[in-house]
């Protein structure tokens, strides 16, 4: 007797034993489908229709726009409501996804639903999404889009928020955390971003503010727009509080993935490796050895940095943090030879490069996150010391210049310093010196490296002697003395030589070299290892 096959179901579906109806075709099934795919359309056209009048994606569009294409597993999206008849999205959507074949953890703020507001279920679904972006040790990233807390639920929406910041200082220097500001975000919402490695907003859309602009109206009486009191542009260039500008949603998503490329997935592991080739090798070497073509001999004449570090880096490419903000420093993340680090630099384009309050802690945090994630740090000076004034005495530069001492001393990660032209006093020991804590530490050729500059040390030290020879011979005589004592102080004093004599620096090199040191003292401290012992992290990268 010859076995008849049986057709297996159009679904692809193995046939039930017996012959009858299988889970893939059952009613309940086919109902669920139905119902499904009836929900989720309605839902998306009802966010697609309200967002897109205002230029904005949908939560999931947002979502799809940053992750690798189908990678995206949502989780608890009918959390609250269930998946029967009176399933219902909530206010986030929260899951997991790939970004350049990496996982990462990410929710999504769905201002389409009740404003985006945060109540119970959107607080449990984000709190349960850190846990377990903690306990898989991967980057989280929070698209924010919300009207802030549900009023209705009273003071179990705060709760919420209570929750979402422990678990945000918790994963804190243990795991990458990006915020991305799509939309508002206001009252206590902002301090979940501001507890965040890294803030993105869009320059036009996004809006963040403890009070908004009604609430100042009616207790101060001042009169400001949204974009006035809490724009992307006065966080990114005033308060500090963003880190990157973007121009829509599309270069906030991009620069999302741009910032993660250079990150390990969390501080128990290493940073990406990238290839590099012989070639890519070559075509760096000649960058960098016009490198000091870019900075003129005199300390006086200004340049831009970022064109000096972009000679020496692989391909050329910087990536900066707060760019607009305290622009006389320059922080951000490059590659020497396919392996990350992070750049601090003086800016002699502004304000002289002078070290002040804001720039004191913007550099202090950029060095902590370094050190919390295992990247090297190269320091590249050209400082004149610390901007003087009551203003600067007043907001506080000695508390907050000395965040900068505090993270280079407690920095357990490969530290280079080179100093390109000058550095002066406090400054000099602050940033990165050898004596607070550096690994190697290199100057170019006439570098100055003094308490004061010449002039300046010379006004004070031969006072007297001037103003006895501006007194006798007139104030043309006395301007040659202060040349000739200048130039004898310089020669003397300010000179790398007793740098390098008492191992403060430990060798000077031609500028042509700088990439090839860097390359090789990185080389040779990557071995180096300082967490403490028993800690799965160094510390908190609380923002200071």
């Amino acid at each position: 007797m010859t076995d008849t096959a049986i057709p297996a179901p159009a679904t692809g579906a193995a046939p039930a034993a017996g012959g009858g109806s299988t889970m893939a075709d059952s009613a309940a099934t086919q109902a669920f489908r139905e119902r499904i795919a009836r929900i989720d359309a309605q839902a998306e056209e009802t966010a697609a229709a309200r967002q897109h009048a205002k230029g904005k994606q949908t939560a999931r569009e947002r979502i799809d726009a940053l992750l690798d294409e189908g990678t995206f597993l949502e989780i608890g999206r009918y959390t609250g409501s269930g998946a029967g008849a009176k399933a219902r999205p909530s206010g986030v959507v929260t899951g997991f996804g790939q970004v350049d074949g990496r996982q990462v953890a990410v929710y999504s703020q769905d201002f389409s639903v009740s404003g985006g507001a945060l109540g119970s279920v959107e607080g449990d679904k984000i709190v349960g999404l850190l846990d377990d972006a903690l306990r898989l040790r991967i980057p989280v990233v929070g698209l924010i889009d919300s009207g802030g807390a549900k009023i209705q639920e009273g003071v179990g929406a705060l709760r919420q928020y209570g929750r979402i910041f422990n678990r945000t200082c918790a994963a804190s220097g243990l795991v990458p955390q990006i915020s991305v500001i799509l939309g508002p975000c206001a009252g206590g919402a902002v301090y979940s971003p501001a507890l965040t490695d890294f803030v993105i907003a869009t320059r036009e859309a996004s809006h963040m503010f403890v009070t908004g602009p009604d609430v100042v109206r009616a207790v101060t009486g001042e009169s400001i727009s949204a974009e006035d009191l809490g724009g992307a542009r006065v966080h990114g260039s005033v308060s500090g509080v963003v880190h990157y500008v973007a121009e829509d949603e599309a270069d906030a998503l991009d620069q999302v993935r741009t910032l993660l490329a250079y990150l390990p997935s969390s501080a128990e592991l290493e940073a990406p490796l990238y290839e590099y080739t012989p070639a890519d090798r070559e075509e760096d070497a000649a960058s960098a050895a016009r490198v000091g073509t870019l900075v003129p001999a005199s300390t006086r004449q200004a340049y831009d940095v970022v064109d000096v570090v972009s000679a020496i880096v692989d391909h050329g490419e910087l990536v900066q943090v707060q760019e607009e903000y305290a622009p006389n420093v320059v922080v951000g993340f490059a590659c020497f030879e396919g392996h990350p680090v992070g750049i601090v630099a003086n800016q002699p384009l502004v304000d002289a490069g002078t070290l002040d309050t804001a720039a004191s802690e913007k550099l202090a945090r950029f060095v902590r996150f370094c050190d919390a994630f295992g990247l090297p740090v190269v320091t590249l000076v050209d400082v004149p010391g610390y901007r003087p004034g009551a203003e600067q005495e007043h907001a506080g530069i000695i508390r907050r210049g000395a965040k900068v001492i505090n993270a280079y001393a407690t920095a357990t990660v490969p530290l280079v310093t080179v100093i390109l032209r000058k550095a002066y006093g406090g400054a000099y020991i602050v940033m990165g010196s050898k004596a607070i804590g550096a690994d190697l530490n290199f100057c170019w050729p006439g570098a100055e490296i003094a308490v004061l500059g010449a002039a300046g040390a010379v006004g004070i030290i031969h006072r007297r002697e001037l103003a006895a020879v501006r007194a006798e011979s007139g104030d043309e005589a006395a301007a040659a003395e202060q040349e000739r004592l200048t130039a004898a102080y310089t020669d003397a004093v300010i000179n790398p030589d007793k740098a390098v004599a008492i191992g403060e620096i430990d060798a000077v090199i031609a500028p042509e070299e700088t990439r090839g040191v860097i390359a090789e003292s990185l080389a040779a401290l990557r071995a180096k290892r300082g967490a403490r012992a028993g800690s799965r992290k160094k510390h908190d990268n609380v923002p200071l």
